[in-house]
């Protein structure tokens, strides 16, 4: 078996490491428009983002994290789940700040803030107990949560991966949230995804061009074309798989990307291009319990 291995980029789950290992990079490449929107690699200091209260909004979630329902509620609207989310991004940060300048007794306050937020948290507490519920095979309560969880925040049931398979060309998408390049306080969160496309049918294919649908929490979209990925327009012969990582500056904690590469077979003078789909996969900074795409 033949392996195209090209511009891999590993170890997204160390924030700090997988920016300093090229992502920077290869954003600028595949994002070259975006690049007017600034993320600074220093930390924030205490006084830009310190938080008193961790969770109020939280609170208000139907008795701490323990009612099977969700009512309708201020808190749990979907522009209070973003609000929401900002908190938790800040929260998250500010923790890595203290901990990072020897504060411990703070980080130790902020992480018990942290627990007791993911606990009250509506959106995080319904995913938890959907999927306790699927566990236990008691499906009718699944479904409920499910709805519930659609209701709020409609993008949270999106996972952070994707799978999809055009023509025999498999495309596997892993995203996951850069606490070192992003600035909550700021409205400035950075995304890292990785991509592995493999050509699972009998014949070459040479990708073209790449289109990509971005939209924030606020339903805002933007669409990016380009030429190529990472500034390559790679071969993939039979059995082969390239691989290359990338990154998505945002203005809200969660989205989502979908998009299409254009490919040709290059066994045969003439062949027309066909698109290749990259099926929707989320920008979240809660993450998600999806696999890697190691096999």
């Amino acid at each position: 078996m033949h392996s195209l291995s090209l511009r891999i980029f590993t170890g997204f789950n160390n924030s700090a490491a997988a920016d300093k290992r090229g992502v920077n990079g290869a954003a600028d490449s595949e994002f070259g428009s975006r690049r007017r929107v600034g993320f600074g690699l220093r930390d924030l200091s205490g006084k830009d983002c310190r938080i008193v209260v961790a969770c109020a909004s939280g609170r208000n979630s139907n008795g701490g994290g323990r009612s099977q329902s969700s009512s309708s509620t201020p808190s749990q609207n979907p522009s209070s789940f973003l609000t929401r989310s900002q908190t938790y991004a800040l929260l998250k940060q500010q923790m890595e700040v203290a901990a990072k300048s020897e504060d411990y007794e703070e980080a130790a306050r902020i992480r018990d803030s942290l627990k007791l937020f993911e606990e009250e948290e509506p959106v995080l507490r319904l995913r938890r107990l959907m999927k306790e519920a699927i566990a236990d095979e008691r499906f009718k309560d699944a479904a409920k949560y499910r709805d519930e969880l659609q209701e709020i925040a409609p993008n949270s049931l999106l996972k952070c991966s994707s799978d999809a398979t055009t023509l025999g060309i498999r495309v596997q998408v892993r995203s996951v949230y850069i606490e070192g390049r992003s600035q909550p306080s700021k409205g400035q969160y950075f995304f890292a995804y990785r991509i592995r496309i493999s050509n699972d049918s009998d014949r070459p294919v040479q990708l073209l061009r790449r289109h990509w649908i971005i939209t924030d929490a606020n339903g805002k979209s933007e669409n990016v074309w380009g030429v190529g990925v990472i500034g390559e327009q790679p071969v993939l012969l039979p059995r082969t798989s390239f691989e290359y990582s990338s990154a998505c500056p945002l203005s809200t904690p969660n989205g989502r990307m979908e998009g299409d590469f254009e490919m040709k077979h290059i066994d045969k003078v003439g062949s027309q291009s066909f698109h290749v789909a990259i099926a929707p996969f989320s920008l979240s900074i809660l993450g998600d319990d999806s696999i890697n795409l190691e096999k």
